[in-house]
Order: C-alpha cells, then sequence, then structure tokens
C-alpha cells in the first residue's frame, strides 16, 4: 500500500503528517493534499489538476464551487448566519415552500448531516408507530438491510453489518431487525413480524459498493409495506438529487426527465431522507420530508437542531435545487451513466483485472478481480491518482466513481481514457 512519502512530498507531505500527528484517525485518505476546486476538478498544493470522480461521496453533484450556490452562501452570510429555531427567519419558510413542492411532500423537517436525518426519520417512525398505529410504547421495530449505510451514529451502527462501523461501540440500540438486501421474501417474512413500524432502505447501496437492486425490489417492497401499515423509509442522502439520472433513485427506470413525482414508475415513500447534494457541497443541509399525518406527531420540544434550517442553510439548498433543475443534471446523469458503464464494460471485455461494472446514473462501481481482503483496489486509485483522476476504494476489491454532474461527454471520455490506461498499465506490471 503506497505510503505519504511515495507518492508526495514538500509541502503535501508536510500537511498530511500535520492530519495525522493531531486528527484523529478515523480515515484513510487517498495520499493527496487538496486546496482549489472548480466544476469536475479539484488540485493539489502543488497545483495539479485531477478529474475528482468521487464528488465528497455524491455532496458536489453540482460541482465544485458552483458560483450561484457559492455567491447565494456569500451574500446570506454576510446578512444573517443563524437565529437558532428560537425564532423565526425570513429564509427558512420559502425553503420549506420550495422543498416540499419539488418532492411531493406536505412537511420538511431540516437538520445539517445525513446521519441526523437517518437519526430524524427513525425518531419521527417510531413515534408515529405509537400514536398513530397503536403499537405498545418502546416496542417498536424498523427493519434494515445488510449491507446497509445509514451513518456512523450509536444508534445506526446497532444495525450495522459493518463490522468497522460496529465492533466495540455497544451496547447497542435495540429495536432493529436486519435481512439480506434486494430480497423481497425475506421482507415478506418479516413484515409479519409483531410490532413492525417501518422499513428503512437506500434505494441503491452506495457504500456496500453500488448495489443496485432487482428492477422491482422497491415497487413491491413498497407495496407490502402499504399493505401491512408499515412506514416505507428512503435514504436517498446519497442517491438522492439526480445522481442516478432521476430526482431520486426511488424513480426507478423511467424513461421521463422531469422531475419524480411526475415520473411512472416512482413509489412516493412515506418518509423521504436527503442530505449532501442537497446543499451542493458547500454547507451541511439535510432533511426528512413527510405528509401530515406523519410529521405532525412531532410536538415543539420534542426534536430539533441549533442549525437545522439556519438562514445559510435555507438559502444555499434552495440555490442548489435550482442548479439541478436549470442545467438539466437529470438527464446529464441518465445519458453519460449509460456512456459510462458502456465504455466500462468494453474495457472489462479486454482485461482480467476488472470483472464487472454497475450502477445507475453516474453513481457506479468497478469490481476488481481477486480477494476484498486485496490491497489492488487501493494502488489501483493511487495509479489513478498519479495519473489525475481521483477516486476511492469501498469494501477492498470494488472501487466508486461518482464524478460531478456537470461533467461533459468530452470530459467523461477523457476520464475513461485515463481510467483505462492505468488498468493497462496496471496489468502490464502484473505480467513482468
Amino acid at each position: 500500500m503506497a505510503t505519504q512519502s511515495q507518492v508526495s512530498g514538500g509541502l503535501s507531505n508536510e500537511l498530511m503528517q500535520l492530519e495525522d500527528q493531531y486528527g484523529a484517525h478515523n480515515y484513510h485518505p487517498i495520499p493527496v493534499v487538496l486546496s482549489k476546486g472548480e466544476g469536475v476538478y479539484v488540485w493539489d498544493v502543488d497545483g495539479k489538476r485531477y478529474y475528482d470522480f468521487l464528488s465528497a461521496y455524491s455532496a458536489v453533484n453540482q460541482g465544485h464551487c458552483h458560483p450561484h450556490i457559492v455567491d447565494t452562501l456569500v451574500n446570506q452570510a454576510r446578512t444573517l448566519t443563524l437565529t437558532s429555531r428560537a425564532f423565526y427567519n425570513d429564509a427558512l419558510g420559502s425553503y420549506e415552500k420550495m422543498v416540499t413542492g419539488y418532492f411531493g411532500f406536505d412537511k420538511v423537517l431540516p437538520m445539517n448531516t445525513g446521519a441526523e436525518a437517518v437519526e430524524t426519520a427513525i425518531k419521527l417512525c417510531r413515534k408515529w408507530a405509537y400514536e398513530k398505529k397503536g403499537i405498545s410504547e418502546n416496542e417498536a421495530t424498523i427493519i434494515v438491510c445488510e449491507g446497509n449505510f445509514h451513518g456512523r451514529t450509536t444508534t445506526i451502527v446497532s444495525f450495522s453489518s459493518d463490522p468497522d462501523a460496529k465492533s466495540n461501540f455497544g451496547p447497542y440500540t435495540p429495536g432493529f431487525v436486519r435481512i439480506p438486501y434486494d430480497d423481497i421474501d425475506a421482507l415478506k417474512k418479516a413484515l409479519e413480524l409483531p410490532n413492525i413500524a417501518g422499513f428503512l432502505v437506500e434505494p441503491i447501496q452506495g457504500e456496500a459498493g453500488v448495489y443496485v437492486p432487482d428492477e422491482n425490489f422497491l415497487t413491491s417492497a413498497y407495496e407490502l409495506c402499504k399493505g401491512k401499515n408499515v412506514l416505507f423509509i428512503a435514504d436517498e442522502v446519497q442517491t438522492g438529487i439526480a445522481r442516478t439520472g432521476s430526482l431520486l433513485a426511488m424513480c426507478g427506470n423511467c424513461s421521463c426527465e422531469s422531475k419524480c413525482e411526475r415520473q411512472n414508475t416512482y413509489r412516493k415513500p412515506d418518509i423521504l431522507i436527503l442530505g449532501k447534494a442537497l446543499s451542493g457541497g458547500v454547507y451541511p443541509v439535510s432533511a426528512v420530508l413527510a405528509d401530515d399525518d406523519i410529521m405532525m406527531v412531532i410536538k415543539p420540544g420534542q426534536h430539533g437542531s441549533t442549525f437545522g434550517g439556519n438562514p445559510i442553510a435555507a438559502k444555499v439548498a434552495v440555490a442548489a435545487l435550482e442548479v439541478v433543475e436549470n442545467e438539466n443534471l437529470i438527464g446529464n446523469a441518465r445519458r453519460l451513466g449509460k456512456l459510462f458503464r458502456s465504455e466500462m464494460q468494453r474495457i472489462i471485455d479486454k482485461s482480467d483485472l476488472i470483472v464487472k461494472v454497475r450502477g445507475k446514473g453516474l453513481l457506479n462501481a468497478i469490481v476488481v478481480n481477486g480477494s476484498p481482503d486485496s490491497e489492488t483496489a487501493w494502488n489501483l486509485c493511487v495509479k489513478f491518482m498519479e495519473n489525475g483522476l481521483l477516486a476511492k476504494p469501498t469494501h477492498g476489491n470494488i472501487i466508486r466513481f461518482a464524478p460531478p454532474l456537470v461533467i461533459t461527454e468530452e470530459q467523461l471520455l477523457e476520464c475513461v481514457e485515463i481510467i483505462e490506461k492505468t488498468i493497462q498499465e496496471y496489468e502490464s506490471n502484473l505480467s513482468k
């Protein structure tokens, strides 16, 4: 595995050593120190330019430092940054009206991070179960999926199947039952258990390696939940906001270019969780959306956040959604995603190193031939970096590719060339 000294020097090495000495060791970054971003590009402290093929885990769908979003943030920051929710502010109501209309819900509960939003959805589901469904207090159970990634708070890791996220952080929070992902029969059985309040699911499991479920899984799961009066909770923190070639991944494979609520295959979740690209990556903004019958079980003082719904967040989220609409990022992600997977398959057909490509829109992954314990995927990502493209392995032998959605066809094909060149060089070195 490449070390800092093998791939960098001077200022980069000094800055990485500062993080290593004074920061907690809870991440293992690719050894590059970034100092500037614009559109699909980032630059390191030595001025070298790279294509960003991770997009801050899909937070930067609108591209780095999008001028409309940044200008909105700066203008609001000069006027009013934070009031807390002890008072009204002049930005929140307009944002709430816009975001609920945009996604087709009665109400939004604004938060800051994805994990906060997931925790909010869990609390909301449980409270609804006790006050509306009639489940006895402290007995509500939520169904989740193996391989999930919903965050790293204590409650969320309690139902994680990732040993790195879970081990030695107990005691764990009860109230969850885990089933295999993309297994409709397992969901049927779990829904027969007593006191089931909700089903929390990622429409595509990103962190687990961009696992796309069977085409009918989400629709069938939704219908099963409806039949059992169980809330369907969609975690679209990573897959939402145009990433998969639809406004939401819940929209399915419809060819319609319009927003999700008008697409034929869309099944509106009972609770929708958003984050990341809701701000275009310039500010922490997340949201939980639901209709009145669910959302109104929350009363004053029962849930909140000092920063949730602050004026900067409200203005930035509106601007971020305007960019999605005005620049047709949904259509771009769908069209270029198909092209990218086609190009990756062409490379795979000539390669023994890469065995599979999967994904939807511009959320994709390649599977490297070998064990998840192998360092091949990591070493490939270091070589991608040396050749001007930044990506990151997930779960050992899988590399996720998720460029900003503002990428052009010409830029995408240039990235394909970098990927192909790197794989060919790696295979050539292996054969020596």
